[in-house]
């Protein structure tokens, strides 16, 4: 991958295409730590409100109008579950939880009054101990016309065997359960369009049956249409997946590629994003965790630097933290722009693209802590740093909204930043 990099956006808001909004605390929250923490928070935003899913298990519906914030409504949770995943529609707001029962609940955008819920643990299992990463996973919720989608999955270790559960949900808007699509893997993100879901599994284990990355089904019926894999060995598969204008883009964790198939899951093209490099005689690698689409652009995103050896490797791959825009129908790389830190999320709206960037856990610099805009064309716009981390947001219309969270290195022993969620207007 050879392109130049673009110079880099200026800090300020002034004459920027974001305006900072408004800054609302979210209440206490423990730090993370110089490693990435789990999903522990969720966003959706609808118009003048965003919603947002805490820790504990709180939803609340804030207002916003003239710059200021102003509560609509608020459910409490329990500290047993953190709301993981969110979506709204249309007067429904459909959230998913990470805890003992892995719960799918839709609400009233309007009140927050309860208007179903759905326990995926039921499906997917309890969990196998009391630990967090035991307990069930609603990786994503969202809704697609009349169909809310959801991925549920869980996760249990016997000694050297790893095993994941998981299960695939197509709902009407009623809670009425229309088709499943369960296999042994574990899905990490998917994506719909008006007739299709895509399904991206990053793990598909050795010791099962299924061995498709990324599995695409009728968004009516659940019914597989078509699949794709990268063919690698190992049970690391796809990291993200998107349709794009003319097909669909998929970020490969098997050879760290970024592939654009046609609707029926054949190859088009394929970039190197991240693959494997020898540096002074570690070979390094860098997974590509997220793919979307927009204004008829496909762009990547890269992750952490790993080696064949070890986990903490001395050098680092070049093409680590990298955003890289891609044309989908020439497959050439338009732009790539350094995020610096691990991305957890990547919104796309209209022409733009918005990367929130928390740590990088080897280099430990507050400095990668900042969101930033970019068109998906044309590459960066602007950079706005965060005293903390982000954890989670959603850029929709006219508005971005992320959540941050604190943060303490372990070298440092000092936190910075709060738990508080921050909204920018795009003025353009």
């Amino acid at each position: 991958m050879s392109v130049n990099e673009p110079p880099r956006a200026d800090d300020s808001d002034d004459d920027g295409v974001l305006e900072a909004e408004t800054c609302l605390s979210l209440g206490d929250l423990g730090p993370a730590a110089s490693r990435h923490n789990w999903r522990r928070s969720a966003v959706a935003v609808d118009g003048e409100t965003v919603f947002a899913g805490l820790a504990g298990g709180r939803v609340i519906a804030t207002d916003l109008a003239e710059g200021k914030a102003e509560e609509r409504w608020s459910v409490e949770g329990d500290d047993e579950r953190y709301v993981v995943s969110m979506d709204v529609d249309d007067g429904i707001l459909v959230t998913g939880e990470r805890g003992p029962e892995g719960r799918i609940c839709v609400l009233s955008t309007e009140t927050g009054d309860l208007l179903w819920e759905y326990v995926t643990a039921e499906d997917v299992g309890s969990p196998a101990d009391e630990t967090f990463f035991a307990q069930p996973f609603v990786v994503d919720v969202q809704v697609a016309g009349e169909t809310i989608v959801a991925a549920a999955r869980r996760y249990e270790r016997d000694g050297d065997v790893q095993e994941w559960s998981s299960v695939v949900y197509g709902f009407d808007r009623e809670g009425d359960l229309e088709w499943t699509f369960d296999v042994r893997a574990s899905p990490i993100a998917f994506d719909v369009d008006d007739e299709r879901v895509a399904v991206a599994y990053n793990r598909c284990p050795d010791n099962h049956d299924h061995d498709h990355g990324l599995v695409v089904l009728d968004l009516e019926t659940g019914e597989e249409v078509a699949n794709w894999d990268p063919g690698t060995p190992g049970e690391r598969r796809v990291g993200d997946v998107a349709f794009t204008e003319a097909g669909i883009a998929v970020a490969s964790h098997g050879d760290k590629y970024g592939y654009h198939l046609d609707e029926n899951c054949g190859e088009i093209w394929r970039v190197d994003l991240a693959s494997e490099r020898d540096l002074e005689g570690e070979t390094v690698y860098a997974y590509p965790n997220h793919a979307v689409a927009a204004d008829g652009t496909a762009v990547f995103v890269t992750g952490n630097t790993f080696a064949e050896e070890t986990r903490d490797p001395d050098g680092r791959h070049p093409n680590e933290h990298t955003a890289v825009g891609v044309d989908p129908e020439s497959g050439e790389v338009s732009w790539s722009h350094d995020v610096r830190g691990f991305a957890r999320y990547v919104f796309a709206s209209g022409e733009f693209v918005a990367i929130p960037s928390a740590q990088n856990f080897r280099e430990r610099d507050a400095e990668t802590h900042a969101v930033h805009l970019l068109e998906a064309q044309s590459g960066p716009l602007e950079t706005h740093p965060i005293e903390g981390i982000s954890s989670a947001g959603d850029l929709a219309g006219d508005r971005l909204a992320v959540i941050e969270e604190p943060v303490e290195y372990h070298d440092e022993g000092v936190t910075r930043g709060e738990y508080r969620l921050h909204t920018w207007r795009l003025e353009h």
